[in-house]
């Protein structure tokens, strides 16, 4: 494989996993991180020894600063890109009734309107070009209600609808566009919930969270040829649990 693919939150869990795997099938990568910088070189430095004709640079952006966002799509509007993973994520749980309203709004900036305005940038050349894959990383809380999620889930709900859309006007150009719908996966986000861990894997039909290496890998087939049919899907990966009716006994 060849081309060179961007991946937002890319330098630990799902998102570092997301950069080995697309690294491991040739493509060059850039990545972009907000606070993690040591681990963000430490994951090109890696790649560099394991990959050597293989380019990844670490871009640190936070997605939440409009300006530096802005800024960098500018950038990169230029370049030729093959595809666009977005991974970068910020949870926020709150009661509906009880939600701080500007906590909520930028959450919707981090998870859902940067992707937006990074799709707008790099989705021309792909136009251009005929050719092009954008896989996001949004979650089973915008399949089904759980509480406390209501912000949360209304920008991964969010994302899904923009998805099935730019999936119709770009599917004849050659552009594939897709989400991914993660359950639990064990990474650090789930810390808070260590506690709980057990009580809720015993609610997921396969008895467990997913690997960070599992979606990556869901990811890496959306990069590949045999899947440049596969456009506008909805494609959870979260071991049965949104086949549930969710009533246990």
């Amino acid at each position: 494989m060849s081309g060179r693919i961007l991946v937002t939150g890319g330098a630990k869990g799902v998102g570092a996993q997301i950069v080995r795997a697309l690294a491991g099938q040739g493509f060059d990568v850039d990545f972009t991180y907000r606070s993690s910088g040591d681990r963000a070189q430490a994951l090109a430095a890696e790649i560099a020894a394991a990959y050597p004709g293989v380019s990844v640079t670490a871009h640190a952006l936070d997605l939440a600063d409009r300006a530096a966002l802005d800024a960098f799509c500018d950038g990169i509007e230029k370049e030729t890109w093959f595809g666009l993973v977005h991974n970068a994520g910020q949870p926020y749980d709150a009661l509906a009734m009880m939600m701080d309203q500007g906590k909520a709004e930028a959450i919707m900036q981090v998870n859902f309107w940067s992707l937006t305005r990074l799709a707008k940038s790099v989705s021309r050349g792909m136009i251009r070009a005929r050719q092009g894959r954008i896989a996001v990383i949004g979650s089973v809380a915008a399949l089904n209600g759980n509480t406390g999620n209501a912000a949360y889930a209304a920008s991964k709900g969010a994302l899904l609808s923009y998805c099935r859309t730019l999936a119709v006007e770009t599917a004849k150009r050659g552009v594939t566009v897709n989400y991914i719908a993660p359950g639990f996966i064990d990474t650090d986000m789930m810390a808070g919930y260590a506690a709980y861990r057990d009580r809720m894997e015993a609610q997921i039909p396969a008895g467990r969270f997913a690997k960070p290496a599992e979606v990556a890998g869901l990811v890496a087939f959306l990069m590949s040829p045999p899947a440049a049919y596969i456009t506008g899907a909805v494609l959870p990966i979260d071991g049965g649990l949104t086949t549930m009716m969710g009533v246990h006994r």
